[in-house]
């Protein structure tokens, strides 16, 4: 009974939301695929049939040839057979041979006998004389001797007719040239031929002059004698071999009824399966998409053999495209092979492993010096500080005693290093100083005590604060006139920037850079904050740092101004910065000496360079063989690089793109007219904030929206509203090209509204169940191909299509699903209210019993308010 409600589930499960339709559809597309397929193996087999046919009877005719030219061969010879017999027949009876000639036949020497030999097979080319001399009738009997023996070993040797009745003489009637003179007794003597003329025309040869004719057997042969005989000039059909070599493979040439393919088929499978001995039972694939070649070494079949388990799973591939993993999963699960994905890491993943610290490397870091930044306004004293600690006049080397470039200077105080940053103070140069603030430890915020805070010193606080350092306040100019650093201490409490002596936790000094006074103070404030924050490194790894400033020098080529974070930077290493490579020709310290290495916290100036570097990059020592692989990939992937910097957050899409640990945070620029509407702005936004979205204020001011607001947005990935001002051509064209949000309005509800509505879509969603009603199950129905289906009766509210159910038994929860089907007789409805029947499918249930009660609701979500 169990075994038949699961196979009416699932049939239920199949039928659910119209999937029977859209399975049919499966089938029937299945089913046309499989019909187009075996049309094509009919096809390719009706060929080859044909094709076998063909050749078949291509032989046939071949062999009825050869069959015939054998038989005329066979007349022929029996033809000279006869022939030669009859010749025999008429020729006069063979003398018995002389004792004396009996003897010199059998005293000739084994060279002779085989020229006798040979004569004895020549053709007889040679005409007969009509008359015979009287002197020839001693070595008839011979002759005669030679013609009566067998000559039926080749039908070549029985078709040549006897030498009887000829005799060879000489030109004088004499013995032959070149015979020797000693004949034995009863030796017949050749009768001579008449005598070659003197002079005159040439006589044609005789015919026992001609040549004799090639032999197609003996040693002959070998030597180059042989010439084809009559039948084998005849055109040879050619062999299966031959014409399968000059033809190339066919489709017949892998039937397997022919024998030689299917042996040396058989021979490369059995070698195969005796190489296939080891089983696979884990793959790994570094790829999503997996070439089937590729899979096919993995998993150890072939490429066709996938393909034919693709198309049983109703997959066409042919063996040179590619699956995706998942599909190579299930293929391999049905192999009983895991197949794990397992990508290689990239080149920049191994750089970033390189230059994390492992456990060894943690118990080897030792403390560094602080880098620390001096910022401000202009003409505030930022210089004068540095030149003051360094007792170097570098000020004085500036255009209008204002710093042109970031300057690294590193200063020993009390035995202990400090590397100082400069950065310019006036708005020109506000990128170098966003940099300058991300490569350091502690921020000296110079502040002048007669003129108090000023733009740009807003702006240095604000760049302090997102880059999370430390803040150490160091009001300047106390011995001139007017000064008041009381009045400045307050302006720095609207920033919160408290003091330690009001009890806040920003050290404050009073100092002067023309006398010195507090300087030693401001040292002592440097080292206490940094060995407070524990700043540590290994020096005995490859280096990391940053380009601080780079430029295009016409005697040294590029060069850059780097600090270096961790590890020591040698002569000769291999450095990457962005997209630039180089290798480290020469470093220069501070104060002009060349160096062989540079430690952590240190400044120095590199040669080497093949390019000029971006300035704020970061800088890597890293061998030949990573320095390639990473500039490769980085250059493959510069596009997206490009894409993704550009990818700023604005108020259309802030859910998601900010968030601070469990806490989401909106960061935010104010700028307006004037400091009133900035004031009422701010305050405005920042009441916006709820428990789990925080808006944040980062940077507000009055005046127009310039390009170091855009850059600090740029920075801190903020938005900047602007209210009853502009962006300057400058800012505008920055904030296009940094991808930067900027929201301008005239009405402060405009603005509140906006913010609003982004923090709404920040929220998490909240959800709500709205009950819709309740009905009894009364009776139950079986149909075939949709499962069990209940009679209901709705006791309370209504039943709805597309509602969540859940069905009780003896007041216990037993499932909850959805409503599959609801149904009024055979008509579908979409809803069933109070006091009527219904017939209501349940999704993946079919175990409904009569007095189960079903209850019907629905889940909304509830508008962020």
């Amino acid at each position: 009974m169990a075994n038949k409600y699961v196979n009416i589930e699932e049939i239920g499960k199949i039928l659910s939301g119209g999937k029977l339709t859209e399975l049919g559809k499966k089938v029937s597309a299945t089913e046309r695929s499989v019909q187009e397929i075996l049309k094509k193996l009919s096809d390719l087999d009706n060929a080859q049939i044909a094709k076998k046919l063909e050749e078949e009877q291509r032989l046939a005719q071949e062999k009825k040839a050869a069959e015939e030219q054998l038989k005329r061969e066979e007349a022929e010879l029996a033809e000279k057979k006869k022939e030669e017999e009859e010749k025999k027949a008429a020729a006069p009876a063979p003398e018995q041979p002389a004792p004396a000639a009996v003897e010199e036949k059998e005293q000739k020497p084994e060279k002779e006998v085989k020229q006798d030999r040979q004569e004895k097979n020549e053709k007889p080319v040679r005409q007969e004389k009509s008359a015979k001399p009287a002197g020839t009738s001693a070595s008839a009997p011979v002759k005669a001797e030679k013609q009566a023996k067998p000559a039926a070993k080749t039908p070549e040797r029985q078709a040549k007719p006897a030498n009887t009745g000829k005799t060879f003489v000489n030109s004088d009637g004499g013995k032959p040239r070149g015979e020797r003179s000693a004949r034995p007794q009863g030796a017949q003597v050749r009768t001579p031929q008449p005598s070659r003329p003197q002079v005159g025309a040439k006589p044609a040869a005789s015919a026992a002059q001609a040549k004799p004719a090639a032999k197609n057997f003996g040693p002959d042969k070998k030597k180059g004698g042989y010439e084809r005989t009559y039948v084998e000039k005849e055109r040879r059909a050619p062999s299966k071999r031959s014409l399968a070599k000059q033809q190339g493979p066919s489709v017949s040439d892998f039937d397997e009824d022919k024998s030689g393919y299917r042996k040396l088929r058989v021979k490369k499978d059995k070698k195969q399966q005796s190489a296939q001995t080891i089983k696979i039972d884990h793959a790994v694939v570094t790829t999503s998409e997996i070439p089937l070649k590729v899979l096919s070494e993995k998993l150890g079949i072939t490429a066709v053999e996938i393909t034919k388990r693709l198309f049983k799973e109703g997959i066409m591939k042919t063996v040179n495209e590619s699956i995706d993993y998942d599909t190579a999963a299930l293929l391999a699960a049905g192999m009983g092979i895991e197949l794990e994905y397992k990508p290689e890491k990239t080149a920049e993943e191994i750089l970033s492993e390189k230059q994390a610290d492992t456990v060894e490397e943690i118990e080897s870091l030792v403390p560094r010096a602080p880098v620390v930044t001096v910022m401000g306004h202009v003409d505030h004293g930022k210089t004068s500080l540095l030149d003051y600690i360094r007792r170097q006049n570098v000020a004085a080397g500036e255009a209008g005693g204002i710093t042109q470039h970031i300057g690294a200077y590193s200063v020993t105080v009390s035995g202990k290093s400090i590397t100082f940053i400069d950065t310019p103070g006036h708005e020109a140069f506000t990128a170098m100083r966003a940099r300058g603030a991300q490569v350091t430890d502690i921020v000296i915020l110079v502040v002048a005590a007669d003129d108090g805070i000023m733009p740009q010193t807003v702006e240095a606080i604000n760049h302090a604060k997102a880059a999370n350092v430390s803040i150490i306040v160091a009001i300047n100019k106390i011995d001139k006139a007017g000064a008041n650093p009381d009045k400045v201490k307050q302006e720095l409490m609207k920033y919160d920037l408290v003091p330690e002596e009001w009890g806040g936790d920003i050290p404050v000094c009073l100092i002067s850079c023309k006398t010195g006074q507090g300087i030693d103070e401001l040292l002592e404030n440097i080292l206490i904050v940094a060995e407070m924050k524990e700043l540590l490194a290994n020096p005995a790894r490859e280096a990391r740092g940053t380009v601080i400033e780079a430029q295009l020098d016409k005697g040294k080529g590029p060069v850059a101004t780097v600090l270096i974070q961790n590890g020591t930077l040698h002569t000769g290493d291999n450095i990457i910065s962005g997209l630039i490579t180089g290798r480290v020709r020469a470093m220069i310290d501070d104060k002009g000496r060349t160096v062989k290495e540079a430690g952590p916290s240190s400044a120095v100036y590199v040669l080497g360079f093949e390019q000029v570097p971006n300035a704020g990059d970061s800088i890597f020592a890293v061998s030949q063989e990573l320095m390639k692989s990473v500039i490769e990939e980085r250059k493959r992937k510069e596009s997206d690089a490009m894409v993704k910097a550009a990818s700023k957050i604005s108020l259309d899409d802030v859910f998601g793109k900010i968030a601070e640990g469990n806490m989401k945070t909106l960061n935010l620029i104010v700028k307006g007219d004037v400091q009133g509407s900035v004031e009422a702005v701010k305050q405005s936004v920042v009441k916006l904030s709820n428990e789990e979205v925080q808006v944040k204020v980062i940077h507000s001011g009055a005046g127009a929206i310039n390009e170091s607001d855009v850059m600090l947005a740029d920075s801190s990935n903020a938005i900047i509203l602007g209210f009853n001002v502009r962006p300057d051509a400058k800012a505008k064209a920055t904030a296009e090209r940094s991808k930067v949000d900027i929201r301008l309005y005239r009405i402060i509800y405009d603005l509140l509204d906006d913010v609003e509505a982004s923090l709404k879509g920040m929220l998490a969603p909240k959800y709500q169940e709205v009950y819709l009603g309740k009905c009894e199950v009364r009776q139950t129905f079986k149909i075939t191909g949709v499962g069990t289906v209940a009679g209901c009766y709705v006791k309370e509210g209504k039943l709805v299509r597309g509602g969540k159910l859940r069905i009780y038994r003896d007041d216990v929860l037993i499932v909850e699903g959805n409503v599959q089907q609801l149904k009024r007789f055979k008509d579908d409805v979409k809803e069933v209210n109070y006091g009527y029947e219904c017939g209501c499918a349940i999704e993946g249930f079919n175990d409904i019993r009569v007095g189960d009660i079903i209850e019907c609701y629905m889940i909304e979500q509830i508008p962020n308010k």
